[in-house]
Order: structure tokens, then C-alpha cells, then sequence
């Protein structure tokens, strides 16, 4: 990746699933040279390597596999971390210190070294040695009844939101540790909680509470800033075919009745404002959606947007592959994988200037960096690598 901004930068990756790999996934799109460290024993599932949702989170990546459960694993991961500049896990806090790799082991063999730990609970509290999930701190952040249609009802996002953030906020974490280090010498050591970093998604409702407030309630499809009506999705024809409308002032809701043709309901005193359009919101959706039902969403919103209504289509994976301003952006990058053949994934939105720009490179199958790894970047020698392969501590 010659001219990438990290360049020369080594990551030792112990993490699994989203949040780690996806941290790690950042720091590789720039330059980074991430090694994962992987185990037959605990590659499946989200950590099988031909696995979609593998080479999804792990492209850029180099993998090698070291069985942790070998007392000499220990001390080769150390020799590893000599040669690294920085070291992410995701593991609860006693996993790697049952290993013998805690930071402060660690940092005797490196003493300027980045050390990310990432945890559903964090280092400390009663809570640390919980093990969590995405959707496990999302729900104990708050955020999964924050983003409900009701109070009865806390679906949440649907997804694991928290794991991303987690990961934004470790990458930007790492990077102003590296920072840190350059102009200081020293190394770091962090400490991230996905549950905290989730609590600080809904700093706005933490506020109201503080203030004494009324309870701050789910808004469903609702704006959260700005008094609106019709503001929601709508189903429209097809199979699972959507659109979203909104609505903020009495000039888009002329245009938007004037696209209805103007029926009779819309004079009606129910909807003559825009608080008595709120008010009545319920039936005002369902008449909408009697009328988008009709209709193809992509119809729907070019009608809209030409008379000044903003509306959008709910597009799916396949909308968004085929996005016309994403492809004329480059959005997506084409790496052939060895198994999977040709796949499809996001460039990263952050944009640098020319020169900077790394080759990408499909998410590594299991192990396949061993020997580079190991002998031309570890310098161990033939012999050295298969005794560790023989007994079963590479593998």
C-alpha cells in the first residue's frame, strides 16, 4: 500500500466480530499492516474466513493462527508484539490476562506500545467481566428504547449499531495515540466500554433528565427537532417497497396535496394546520399510505421532489449497489476473493488527497500470511516455524 497515510503502522488484532475487526478494518484501509490472529478452534461463525460477514469487517488484512490455548503461544504473541506498534482485543478483561498479555506484561517487550482493549463493560466496575453484544449494551444505553415507535414497544435499531461506534471510536482512539507517541515516545494504554460509548449517543435525553424533565419519550418515525406532519415511511407497490416523506412547513404541504390532486380530506379542519396535522398524524399516515401504496417509490419520490417535498426511497442493499451517484463516486471497490470469487465492498467515505489512495485487497483466508508473518517479518527460521506448526500451536 505505497503513499497510504499509515503506512509503516503495525496492528496486532486479537478481536473478534464487529467492533474490533471493524476498528482494525479502518486502520487497514489506510495503510495500516494488520495481522489478525486467528485458531482453527475459533474460526466459524462470524470468524469463518469465507464467511460473508467475515471478509465484510477483515478486508486489508494479513491472517495468521496462533492456538492461545498452548502455554508457548504466549510467548510467541510476545514476540509478535515487540515487532507491532499497537495491539487490539475485544475480549472480556480477563481473557488476556489469563494469557499472560495484559499491558502490563505487554509493555515490557514494547514499551511504547498502543494497547486497545475493547469491552462491553469496560476495565473496571462490577460489571467488567460481563460479557456483551451489540444489542446488549444498546438496550442498557438506552438507545434501544430512544429509537422505538412507543413506549410499550422497544424494538431498537434492529442491528448492532453500538458495535460500529465502538469501532469509529477506537480507530479515532488509536489514532491520536499514535499521535501521542510521536510527539512524546510514550505508548497507551485504552480503555474503551461499549456500553458508555453508547451512553454518549443520547446526550440530549441524559440533559433533559438532569434538568428534571418529563421523561423523554420514543419518537418512532416523529422529527426530533423540528415540529412536522406527515413525517414518516409509507409503503408503496411492490414487495417490502418504501419511501419516507416529511413535511416542516404550509408551502410543502400545499405541494404536497396538489400532488394528491387535491382530495377532499386535505381542507378538512383536522389537517388545516401544522400542529392539528400532528395532532391527527395517525390518520393522516394511513390516507397517506392508502395513496403510496398505488404507487412505485420510485415514482413517488421523483413527483414529490419536483414540487419541492422532501422524500426518499428506502432503498435495500441492491438499490445501493446500483446507485447511480454512489457509482459515479466509486463508493464500491471490486476484490476477487480466492473462495468466494468476485464480491462487492464500501470504500471507506473518508476521502484523502492523491498519493494516498492504498491497493485494497480481499479479507484473508485463514492462516495464509504464516509464513510471511512469521519468518520473513518475525525472522523465524524453518525449522523454528515447523516445530511450531508440528505441535500445534501455529495452527
Amino acid at each position: 500500500m505505497a503513499g497510504a497515510i499509515l503506512e509503516g503502522i503495525r496492528v496486532l488484532d486479537f478481536s473478534r466480530v464487529l467492533a474490533g475487526p471493524y476498528a482494525t478494518r479502518i486502520l487497514a484501509d489506510f495503510g495500516a499492516d494488520v495481522i489478525k490472529v486467528q485458531s482453527k478452534q475459533t474460526a466459524n461463525g462470524t470468524e469463518s474466513n469465507t464467511g460473508g460477514y467475515f471478509c465484510t469487517w477483515n478486508r486489508n488484512k494479513r491472517s495468521i493462527t496462533l492456538d492461545m490455548r498452548h502455554e508457548e503461544a504466549a510467548g510467541l504473541a510476545k514476540k509478535l508484539v515487540a515487532i507491532s506498534d499497537v495491539v487490539i482485543e475485544n475480549f472480556s478483561p480477563r481473557v488476556m490476562s489469563n494469557w499472560g498479555l495484559n499491558y502490563k506484561e505487554l509493555k515490557k517487550v514494547k514499551p511504547d506500545l498502543i494497547m486497545m482493549s475493547m469491552s462491553g463493560m469496560g476495565q473496571t466496575g462490577p460489571w467488567r467481566n460481563f460479557v456483551a453484544f451489540g444489542s446488549t449494551v444498546q438496550a442498557l444505553g438506552g438507545l434501544t428504547y430512544l429509537t422505538s415507535y412507543n413506549k410499550d414497544s422497544p424494538v431498537g435499531p434492529g442491528y448492532s449499531h453500538a458495535d460500529t461506534i465502538a469501532g469509529l471510536y477506537a480507530a479515532f482512539a488509536v489514532l491520536a495515540s499514535l499521535d501521542y507517541r510521536e510527539k512524546t515516545g510514550q505508548g497507551q494504554y485504552i480503555d474503551l466500554s461499549e456500553y458508555e460509548a453508547v451512553c454518549t449517543l443520547i446526550g440530549p435525553d441524559l440533559l433533559n433528565a438532569a434538568a428534571g424533565n418529563p421523561e423523554t419519550l420514543p419518537g418512532g418515525n416523529q422529527s426530533g427537532y423540528a415540529l412536522s406532519a406527515p413525517h414518516g415511511c409509507y409503503k408503496c407497490r411492490g414487495a417490502d417497497r418504501w419511501c419516507v416523506i416529511a413535511v416542516f412547513n404550509e408551502r410543502e404541504w400545499q405541494a404536497l396535496t396538489g400532488v394528491l390532486g387535491h382530495p377532499d380530506w386535505v381542507n378538512g379542519p383536522k389537517f388545516s394546520t401544522m400542529s392539528k396535522r400532528r395532532k391527527n398524524e395517525k390518520e393522516l399516515n394511513e390516507r397517506l399510505d392508502r395513496w403510496t401504496s398505488k404507487h412505485s417509490a420510485e415514482e413517488i419520490v421523483k413527483i414529490l421532489q419536483e414540487a419541492g417535498v422532501p422524500a426518499g426511497i428506502v432503498q435495500n442493499a441492491g438499490d445501493i449497489a446500483n446507485d447511480p451517484h454512489l457509482s459515479e463516486r466509486d463508493c464500491f471497490v471490486n476484490l476477487r476473493h480466492p473462495i468466494l470469487g468476485q464480491t462487492i465492498v464500501e470504500r471507506s467515505p473518508i476521502r484523502l488527497g492523491e498519493g494516498t489512495t492504498p491497493v485494497w485487497k480481499p479479507a484473508p483466508l485463514l492462516g495464509e500470511d504464516n509464513r510471511h508473518v512469521y519468518m520473513d517479518v518475525l525472522g523465524l527460521t524453518e525449522q523454528e516455524f515447523r516445530s511450531y506448526v508440528e505441535k500445534g500451536i501455529i495452527a
